[in-house]
């Protein structure tokens, strides 16, 4: 059943049609949103803070909401720019791409499906963050579940840009090889568990809209007009993409930073040397600190000397698969249930290799 919610979410634009004055509408509606929610951010933490800095017994609570802001602001700077260029990917594949090509060059046997989906990400190198609008957008043109699904949770990872960042953070190893084939491996399997599932019974009202109207038509007329309008098209969409995933960003990037600045996370760090523990750990801390998968090695390395190298692959492999920010994202894409279940699955595959690799291999 698709909830009363899920039912009124805007609809996609379909693929070579002009953008209509009621699309225009919802989109500056969309921008007002967003404009509006940074707008009231940013005013209660000015009032916060000059409530705070007036009395000197507060010094503390202040401290603590700088760093919430800091931590807030660094990793919402950090992931904007990879939400914007998954954006504009998602927009030039709403304007460019259409179901005959995703026919032609994607497989529709399953298991060649899911692994297709999880070497997707060597084509379209996007982090967490930029991954998801790219896959709504593929979706939107009749992508399959399994090979959307192993796309979205290892393209973060499996991209040229993760692969030199972890090599220059860990060498060439266990962790850089463990990393890469564990996040293929999950990917698949849970690429491969999505194949049986229903779209309608996975995808959000409106992205199952666009999905069954992709494999009902061929859009061929897209390809007749000019190469600027189609250009300037794929433009506007990606700033709607952008818009409409930076909500979900935004909330996220606070849930992240409150968590960073509530728990802390020495007493995280203090329970990391069991073959279990540390790995339940490691995957919390990715969880919470929601780093971008092109610099999380480098995070990952000062645990190096303290976690087990288990733990190490278990938060190299979850994080980019699942964060806050990205949880949340997810919600612009698939109905509530289905995001808890690419929550849980990746969660305990990735907790089952930690453990393995600490227990027999060490």
């Amino acid at each position: 059943m698709i909830n009363q919610s899920e039912q009124s979410m805007p609809t996609a634009y379909p693929q070579g049609e002009a953008v209509s004055e009621k699309g225009h509408v919802s989109s500056n509606r969309r921008l007002r949103r967003f404009l509006t929610a940074l707008l009231a951010l940013t005013a209660i933490g000015a009032i916060i803070n000059v409530t705070i800095n007036s009395s000197q017994d507060s010094f503390f609570v202040a401290e603590r909401f700088q760093t919430f802001v800091t931590i807030f602001l660094g990793i919402f700077i950090e992931a904007a720019p990879f939400l914007l260029a998954g954006a504009i990917v998602s927009g030039f594949i709403a304007v460019f791409v259409d179901q005959s090509m995703i026919d032609q060059y994607l497989p529709k046997q399953p298991i060649l499906a899911a692994l297709s989906g999880a070497l997707l990400g060597l084509v379209f190198p996007v982090c967490e963050c930029g991954v998801v609008p790219v896959t709504r957008r593929l979706y939107e043109k009749g992508m399959s579940l399994s090979i959307g699904i192993a796309f979205l949770l290892a393209a973060p990872v499996i991209n040229v840009i993760v692969f030199l960042s972890t090599y220059a953070a860990f060498g060439w190893g266990a962790v850089l090889l463990g990393r890469i084939g564990f996040t293929i491996l999950i990917a698949f399997f849970v690429g491969l568990i999505f194949h049986v599932a229903k779209a309608k019974e996975v995808l959000r009202i409106d992205i199952y809209t666009a999905h069954s109207h992709a494999h009902e038509h061929t859009h061929g007329g897209a390809a007749t007009e000019r190469l600027s309008d189609r250009v300037a098209q794929a433009l506007q969409t990606a700033g709607d993409d952008f818009i409409d995933m930076g909500r979900y960003l935004i909330i996220g990037s606070m849930l992240a930073a409150t968590m960073q600045t509530v728990v802390p996370q020495s007493a995280l760090i203090a329970v990391g040397e069991g073959s279990v523990v540390s790995v339940l750990v490691m995957q919390a801390l990715a969880f919470v600190l929601s780093v971008c998968s092109t610099v999380d090695a480098f995070l990952a390395l000062a645990f190096a000397g303290t976690f087990t190298t288990g733990s190490i692959i278990a938060f190299l492999t979850f994080g980019p698969m699942v964060d806050i920010k990205s949880a949340l994202m997810f919600l612009g894409v698939f109905q509530r249930r289905i995001v808890l279940y690419l929550i849980l699955i990746p969660f305990l595959m990735s907790l089952l290799v930690g453990m393995m690799w600490n227990v027999y291999v060490g």
